[in-house]
C-alpha cells in the first residue's frame, strides 16, 4: 500500500496513476476516513487516559460511588467508541489497499498494446513444431491423465521433458548462484495476510487467479514472489547487510482467470508449473539499480539458451497492482512466427514492504520501509515450449541446448 501522507501530499499524481492502471479508487473518500480514523482515535485515548486515572484513585481505599459511576460510564464510552473506531479503521485500510503503486515516467501510458518494445536478440527462425503435437508423439507429456486425476490444464511430464525439466532447473540454481542469490525452497501455501500484503489484489473479484483453501486462512502461492515477500514480515534488516537475493523454488499454482484471448494450448498456459524466481530486498536508492541487473540476469539466460527474444516495457494499464515498473522477455515462437510472454520482472518501490511492515535500520539509526524487487529466473512449463520449438524438428530428436548438456548427461539430442 502507499503511505497516506504520500497520497495527500500528491492527490493528483495518485489519482492519475490509478486511472492508468485501470483501477477505480476514491482517493478523497480515503482522506476522509483517514481523518474520522484519527478524530475518533483521540476520543478513544482521551477515554482510556481518564480510565487509567479513575483506576489509579480507586486503589488503596474504599472510593466514593460518584467515582465507581463515573468508571462505569467510562467503561461503557469506551466500548462503543472502541467498536466504532475498529469500524473505521477496516474501512481505511479497505480503500487504501485498493490503491496501486505510482508508475516510473518512462512506463508507457495506456493498455497492452501500448507496451514498448526496448530490445531484441537474436535470429528468428522460419519455422517450428507444435510443442504439443511432439511432445505427444514422443510420449513426454499426458494432458488426458492429468485431466482424470484433477482436472483440465494438469499434466504429467515424462521421460526425456521430465528430465530437460531438470536441466533447466539446475541450469537455472547455478547462474542465480553465480549471481550472488541464496535458494530457497518456500512454502506452497500463504496466509491471507502475507497474499493480500504482496499486492495479489484483483482489480475485480471476479479476477482472482488463486486456489484458496476452503475452511482455512491459506492460499496456494501462485508465484514464489508471495512467499519470499513474506519471508521478513513484520523485520526491521541493517542497512549493512542490504541487500538480500534470494530465489525461491516452487510450484505454482493460478486459475488463469481471465486469460481469453491468450494462448493457451498445451504447456503454454496450464494451472500448476514450477518456476526459479529471484527476489530482492534493498535500499530505497537502489532499487532501479537492482531492477536493471535482474533484467540483465534474465537476458543472460535466454542468451546463453539461444533463444531469440525481446524486451518490453510493460505499459502502465497491464501492470499488476504493486509493480512501478515492469519489464518483461518475450521469446520468439517459430511455431506462430510471433513473440509470447515468458519471463517478467518487477520494481514494488516500498508498496509491498509497507503492506508487511519490512523496513530498513538505517547507520544513523533511522528506520524506513525498503523497497522490494522481483524477476523469473526460470519457468518451467513456458521455457520447455520455447526449447521445444526452437531445437527440434519434425520426426527427428531434439538438439539439446549446449548449456543444458552437462545435465542431461553430455547427450546431443533426446
Amino acid at each position: 500500500m502507499l503511505d497516506v501522507k504520500f497520497i495527500r501530499e500528491n492527490l493528483d499524481l495518485v489519482k492519475k496513476s490509478a486511472k492508468e492502471k485501470g483501477y477505480k479508487v476514491d482517493v478523497e473518500e480515503i482522506i476522509r476516513l483517514d481523518d474520522e480514523r484519527k478524530k475518533e482515535l483521540a476520543r478513544v485515548e482521551d477515554l482510556r487516559r481518564r480510565r487509567n486515572e479513575i483506576a489509579a484513585k480507586m486503589k488503596g481505599g474504599k472510593p466514593d460511588e460518584e467515582l465507581i459511576n463515573e468508571g462505569k460510564k467510562v467503561k461503557e464510552e469506551l466500548a462503543v467508541l472502541e467498536e466504532s473506531l475498529e469500524k473505521v479503521k477496516e474501512k481505511y485500510e479497505v480503500a487504501l489497499r485498493e490503491v496501486p503503486n505510482i508508475i516510473f515516467e518512462d512506463v508507457p501510458l495506456g493498455g497492452e498494446e501500448n507496451s514498448k518494445e526496448i530490445k531484441r536478440w537474436g535470429e528468428n527462425k522460419e519455422f517450428g513444431v507444435d510443442h504439443l503435437d511432439y511432445a505427444i508423439s514422443r510420449d513426454w507429456v499426458d494432458f488426458e491423465r492429468g485431466a482424470k486425476v484433477a482436472g483440465t490444464k494438469f499434466y504429467y511430464l515424462k521421460n526425456e521433458l521430465a528430465l530437460l525439466e531438470n536441466a533447466l532447473i539446475q541450469f537455472g540454481i547455478k547462474k542465480i548462484l553465480e549471481k550472488g542469490f541464496s535458494l530457497m525452497t518456500v512454502p506452497d501455501l500463504v496466509s491471507a495476510k502475507v497474499l493480500e500484503g504482496t499486492g495479489f489484489n484483483p482489480r475485480t473479484s471476479e479476477q482472482s487467479d488463486e486456489y484458496f483453501v476452503e475452511g482455512e486462512d491459506l492460499a496456494l502461492i501462485a508465484t514464489a514472489e508471495i512467499a519470499l515477500t513474506g519471508y521478513h514480515m513484520n523485520e526491521i534488516i541493517d542497512e549493512k547487510d542490504l541487500p538480500l537475493k534470494y530465489a525461491g523454488l516452487s510450484a505454482c499454482f493460478r486459475k488463469e482467470a481471465g486469460s481469453a484471448g491468450k494462448h493457451t494450448r498445451g504447456l503454454f498456459r496450464v494451472h500448476q508449473f514450477n518456476k526459479l524466481e529471484m527476489y530482492i530486498f534493498c535500499l530505497p536508492e537502489k532499487s532501479k539499480e537492482m531492477h536493471e541487473e535482474i533484467l540483465k540476469i534474465e537476458e543472460e539466460i535466454w542468451q546463453e539458451l539461444n533463444i531469440p527474444y525481446r524486451v518490453i516495457n510493460i505499459a502502465a494499464g497491464d501492470l499488476g497492482a504493486p509493480a512501478a515498473k515492469k519489464y518483461d522477455i518475450e521469446y520468439w515462437s517459430p511455431a506462430d512466427r510471433s513473440y509470447r510472454e515468458l519471463t517478467s520482472c518487477s520494481n514494488c518501490t516500498d508498496f509491498q514492504a509497507r503492506n508487511l511492515n519490512i523496513r530498513v535500520r538505517r547507520e544513523d539509526g533511522s528506520v524506513e520501509v525498503l523497497h522490494t524487487l522481483n524477476g523469473t529466473a526460470v519457468s518451467l512449463a513456458r521455457t520447455m515450449v520455447a526449447v521445444i520449438e526452437n531445437y527440434a524438428v519434425s520426426g527427428e530428436k531434439m538438439k539439446v541446448p549446449e548449456v543444458l548438456k552437462p545435465y542431461l548427461n553430455n547427450k546431443e539430442e533426446i
